[in-house]
């Protein structure tokens, strides 16, 4: 049995079935009008958590950080809706339909609610009236916002860069007859026609490219924590009073 105590640690918890199998988070814990113990919880189920299924909680237990329900998974995902945001009431008509949906039995579900001694065990053995407020709970969730990659292509660049080359140019010589030279400037015909050829050499670049390591280049992710407000809403009730004014009292 849950005790309005142990509301805080039901709200946001997984809730899980007879088989020991995953329902769904507990969203909201409903009381009974008449004892005021806790008597229904909402159980988010579906993808992502998009329904809420009823489920009573007369008989459930906490096990550690979980709600156990006995009933199997299958029971609470096939129960049927109620509007949870209708004044976060259960209407007696959806009360009669969730009770014969999980074969409990209306009238000894009411005579046990109302036996003597029920409100003393809940602790709510006077005339005071229960407010209630909703809370609101932010959750965070991971989720892929984009995506980076690294891709590696070829561009052609024009690169200078001066080196020194060395060419050969002709230079006449002319030196006069002394008797060092006379016999091989003698050797040959007196008057008479001849050629002499010199090879020119010039030097000039040469290029040749080869591929060098140079960096090694990887993507890496860093975290930042930012604040973000969120904004919800949340119900809350309100007690207000009637008493009589004095006008009233002394017509009285």
């Amino acid at each position: 049995m849950i005790t309005r105590e142990q509301i805080p640690t039901v709200l946001d918890h997984p809730v899980y079935d007879t088989d020991d199998n995953k329902i769904g988070d507990a969203r909201h814990v409903f009381l009974d009008d008449v004892t005021g113990r806790p008597e229904w919880v909402s159980v988010k189920t579906g993808l992502f958590g998009t329904s809420e299924s009823f489920v009573p909680i007369t008989n459930a237990s906490m096990v550690e950080d979980h709600l156990k329900v006995p009933y199997p998974k299958d029971k609470v995902k096939d129960a049927p809706n109620v509007d949870v945001d209708a004044g976060g009431h259960l209407s007696e008509q959806e009360e009669h339909r969730l009770y014969e949906h999980y074969g409990v039995d209306w009238d000894a579900a009411w005579q046990q609610a109302t036996r003597p001694g029920a409100d003393r065990e809940a602790g709510t053995a006077d005339d005071a009236m229960t407010r209630s407020e909703e809370q609101m709970h932010v959750g965070i969730e991971r989720q892929e916002t984009g995506r980076a990659r690294l891709r590696k292509y070829v561009v052609t660049e024009e690169v200078q860069q001066t080196v020194p080359v060395r060419h050969e140019e002709v230079r006449v010589e002319r030196e006069p007859i002394t008797d060092a030279n006379r016999d091989a400037a003698t050797a040959g015909p007196d008057i008479s026609e001849a050629e002499h050829e010199v090879t020119l050499h010039a030097e000039r670049p040469v290029t040749r490219t080869e591929a060098e390591p140079v960096e090694r280049v990887r993507l890496t992710t860093d975290e930042r924590t930012e604040q973000e407000t969120v904004t919800g809403k949340v119900r809350k009730e309100k007690i207000e009073a009637d008493v009589p004014d004095e006008d009233d009292k002394r017509q009285r």
